[in-house]
């Protein structure tokens, strides 16, 4: 991962855009929309841009950039064709420890603008590190096809409920499960369908069961093959398990890339192969839901789990040889 993915908030705060671009223009609407007061440095503006000025809602500061624009910004934005003038923004920008992106120049921005899919409250951001901005499009084109327009509907809907499920369910595991179970079934396809009342009674239902319902005495081990390590030799359900599990437990011989499948707010642990038996016995009868990634095809640990009670599945890795000649005959 060569950038770190954040949402920065502009609320009531300044961004400053230099040029008067169509490009400068689309910029400045995306800013506006999260809440920020901009200046504007340009020599020439769109009537777009223009009309922003007249109505008030932007503030033209000058024709030229100077330095002492950046007082008070909080984000700078670049959209120029000349090389020069970007250059100085930028180093001016990164002088002062703030965020700047130059408009199709990845090398001299601090923060990149992402292709944007909006549902409400649900922001999803799309970047491509500045290598494809056309495939982060593409991208962007297809999860808006795929994602309900409704879909803030049921964030917001969530929301009112978060303090009440909070103080209700203690363990984070129970509440993890119990919105699994709000946003997968009934209460989910209520709140989607605008029916909030419906959705209420249902979901307080839910919420009186996950109280009342003691937590499991046991918890289950799902050992999951992961081959020589590539990914994309996992199965389907191993990538499911791994995104519901409470615990990953793994050995060295597992590739990061491997491991990087993972829910990323799961436990972790790095476990030596003697111990591993034990390790995996004493997370199960701790109630959780256990995933054991191994790069072998061979689960040493089976014996002891099964001679503990321990309830297991085995989820074998695709054949690395299988998906070699899968993919000469597709390819031929």
């Amino acid at each position: 991962m060569q950038t770190l993915p954040l949402f920065l908030s502009l609320q009531g705060r300044r961004a400053l855009v230099v040029g008067g671009t169509e490009a400068a223009a689309r910029k400045i609407e995306l800013v506006m929309a999260a809440g920020a007061e901009v200046s504007l440095i340009a020599e020439t503006v769109t009537g777009s841009i223009a009309q922003l000025i007249a109505d008030g809602r932007i503030c033209w500061l000058d024709r030229s950039f100077e330095a002492g624009a950046l007082s008070g910004i909080s984000i700078v934005i670049v959209a120029v064709d000349d090389p020069v003038l970007q250059g100085r923004v930028s180093r001016a920008a990164e002088a002062r420890g703030m965020p700047v992106n130059v408009v199709d120049n990845a090398a001299l921005s601090t923060v990149i603008m992402p292709a944007i899919v909006e549902r409400g409250p649900i922001i999803i951001a799309i970047s491509t590190g500045g290598t494809a901005p056309a495939l982060a499009r593409k991208l962007r084109a297809e999860i808006e096809r795929a994602l309900p327009a409704a879909l803030g509907r049921l964030a917001r809907f969530a929301e009112m409920f978060r303090a009440q499920v909070r103080r209700t369910l203690g363990e984070p595991r129970a509440r993890r499960l119990f919105w699994d179970n709000v946003f997968n079934g009934r209460v989910g396809e209520l709140a989607l369908a605008g029916d909030e009342i419906a959705a209420r009674r249902e979901l307080i239902r839910l919420l009186d069961t996950a109280r009342v319902e003691s937590a499991p005495a046991q918890g289950m081990v799902h050992l999951v093959g992961v081959g020589p390590g590539d990914p994309d030799l996992m199965t389907l359900k191993a990538h499911r398990l791994l995104q519901h599990a409470d615990v990953i437990v793994y050995d060295r011989h597992v590739s990061p890339a491997a491991l990087a499948m993972a829910r990323r707010d799961a436990e972790r642990l790095c476990v030596p192969q003697a111990e591993m038996a034990q390790q995996l016995v004493a997370l199960a009868m701790r109630g959780q839901s256990v995933v054991r990634l191994a790069a072998a095809d061979l689960f040493p640990e089976i014996d002891a789990l099964r001679g503990a009670g321990v309830t297991i599945e085995v989820v074998p890795g695709v054949d690395p040889r299988i998906h070699s000649a899968f993919s000469v005959k597709s390819s031929g």
